[in-house]
C-alpha cells in the first residue's frame, strides 16, 4: 500500500518565490496549496488537513509570526519560517511562538527540502510514540531512559540525560536556550545560560568524537541547541536558490 502524499501549504505574497517552491515540492512528491496572505493562509489551514506549513514572514496583511502564532494555537502541524531577516532575537521568538525551523533567503530547494524531512520525522516520531532517536553513531533510547555510543552504554548525571533527552525530543530542530533551560532546571533559571554552556560541555566531552568540533550536538549562536541529523547536516546542498525579497 503507497504512502500517502504529504501536503504542503505554501504561504509567500511573492508570485515567483511560491512557482519555485511549488517546483520543488511536487518534483519530491508533495500535493501542494498556495496562499498569499496571512487570512488565506490561517483559512486554507482549517479546511483541510495539511502536514506541513511554509510561511514568509513580510506578508502583506501580517507579520508571518502571527501566522505561526495562530496555527500553531490548535496545530501540532510541522511549521517551518523563511525571510530575508536574520536577527537571533527574531529566531528565539519565532521558536518560542512554535515554528520547527527557520531558513534564512536566499536558500537552495535541497537546503530547504533536508529541513523539512527533518521536520516531518520529528512528528511522525511523537505521533507514533517512537521511543528511539538515532544520530550517528549516538542513539538515545526514551523508552528505557538509556544512551548508547557505539553500542555502548553511557553513564549521564540526571541533569546530563534530562538535556539530552529534551534535545532528543526535537532532533534536528533548535531548542532555544531558554526552553532548555525551564525544563531541565525550572522557570527560576530561564535566563541562566552559563547552566547550559557547562552542561553542553560536559555532554560533548562523553558523545562528541571530538568535543571542540562538535558533529552531534551543534550550536545556533545566540538561539539554542540542537542534535544534528546526518541527512539535513551534508554540506551537500546543492540546487538552484530562492530569490531573496526586500521586506
Amino acid at each position: 500500500m503507497s504512502e500517502p502524499t504529504p501536503i504542503v501549504l505554501i504561504v509567500d505574497d511573492e508570485i515567483q518565490i511560491r512557482r519555485f517552491l511549488r517546483t520543488g515540492f511536487e518534483l519530491n512528491g508533495f500535493a501542494v496549496h498556495e496562499a498569499g496572505t496571512g487570512a488565506e493562509a490561517i483559512h486554507s489551514a482549517t479546511l483541510r488537513p495539511i502536514d506541513l506549513v511554509i510561511v514568509d514572514l513580510g506578508l502583506p496583511d501580517m507579520d508571518g509570526a502571527e501566522v505561526v502564532e495562530r496555527i500553531r494555537s490548535w496545530s501540532s502541524v510541522p511549521i517551518i519560517v523563511l525571510s530575508v531577516r536574520n536577527a537571533e532575537a527574531q529566531k528565539v521568538q519565532l521558536l518560542e511562538l512554535g515554528a520547527d525551523d527557520y531558513v534564512v533567503k536566499p536558500f537552495g530547494m535541497a537546503e530547504l527540502l533536508a529541513r523539512v524531512r527533518v521536520a516531518l520525522r520529528r512528528q511522525s516520531r511523537a505521533a507514533s510514540g517512537e521511543p528511539s532517536v538515532k544520530i550517528g553513531p549516538l542513539t538515545i533510547d526514551l523508552a528505557a531512559r538509556a544512551v548508547l555510543l557505539n553500542g555502548q552504554r553511557l553513564t549521564l548525571t540526571p541533569k546530563e540525560y534530562r538535556l539530552l533527552q529534551v534535545l532528543a525530543q526535537h532532533a534536528g530542530n533548535v531548542v532555544t536556550h531558554q526552553h532548555l533551560l525551564k525544563e531541565v532546571w525550572g522557570s527560576i533559571h530561564v535566563h541562566d545560560t552559563h547552566y547550559l554552556r557547562i552542561f553542553v560541555r560536559k555532554l560533548r566531552q562523553k558523545i562528541e568524537q571530538n568535543p571542540n568540533s562538535p558533529k552531534i550536538l551543534v550550536t545556533e549562536l545566540g538561539v539554542g541547541y540542537r542534535l544534528a541529523q546526518a541527512e539535513a547536516e551534508t554540506g551537500a546542498w546543492a540546487g538552484a536558490a530562492a530569490p531573496a525579497k526586500t521586506e
